[in-house]
C-alpha cells in the first residue's frame, strides 16, 4: 500500500480501526497506538533499533497485537519547512516498511515534538534516567496524537457540510 495524505488515512483504514504512531530515530523507534475511535493516541513501547529486518518483525507483530490498520510516522522537517537528511532517511524507512506491511502511512510533522514531549517531563519532576527511558514512546504518541487531533477536525468540518457540498471529501 501507498504512503496516503493524512486526511485520506482515516478512508483507508476503515471504521473501528487503530492507528500505530512511530517516531523514528537513529538509534530507537517509539510506538504509540490510537484508540479504535482515533481519539486518543497512548504510548506503547520503545524498540532499540536493530536490523531493519527485525525492527519490522517487531513492528509487525504490534500491529497483529493490536488490531492497527495503519501507521502515523513522524516526518522531521527542518524549522523552515525544508527536508534534510533525517527526512530522506525516515522516509527510506517508511517505504522498506511499506514493503514488508500492506498497510496505509502517512506522514506527521513532528517538528519539535521531541522538545515538547522533554520540557513536559522535565516539568512534572521525572528524573533524567527515567526521561530516557521514556522521551521516544512519549514523542510517538504526541505525534499520533497531533494526526488524530488534524483527523478530528477533517471529520468535524465534513459533518458541518451538507452531502451535496462539492468540498465535502
Amino acid at each position: 500500500m501507498p504512503v496516503v495524505e493524512l486526511d485520506a488515512l482515516r478512508k483507508a483504514i476503515g471504521p473501528r480501526r487503530r492507528l500505530i504512531g512511530l517516531d523514528v530515530g537513529t538509534r530507537t523507534i517509539g510506538v504509540a497506538i490510537s484508540d479504535d475511535g482515533l481519539a486518543i493516541a497512548s504510548p506503547v513501547e520503545t524498540i532499540r533499533r536493530g536490523k531493519f529486518a527485525a525492527d519490522a518483525n517487531h513492528l509487525a507483530r504490534l500491529v497483529a497485537e493490536r488490531d492497527a490498520a495503519g501507521f502515523v510516522v513522524g516526518l522531521p522537517v527542518n524549522m523552515d519547512g525544508s527536508e534534510g537528511p533525517r527526512c530522506q532517511s525516515v522516509r527510506q524507512f517508511a517505504r522498506n516498511l511499506l514493503g514488508r506491511l500492506d498497510l496505509p502511512l502517512a506522514f506527521w510533522d513532528e517538528r519539535l515534538s521531541t522538545a515538547a514531549v522533554t520540557r513536559a517531563l522535565i516539568e512534572a519532576d521525572v528524573s533524567r534516567r527515567r526521561r530516557s527511558e521514556v522521551v521516544d514512546k512519549m514523542a510517538a504518541s504526541y505525534i499520533l496524537q497531533g494526526a488524530l487531533d488534524f483527523l478530528d477536525r477533517g471529520k468535524a468540518n465534513d459533518e458541518d457540510r451538507g452531502p451535496d457540498d462539492p468540498s465535502r471529501s
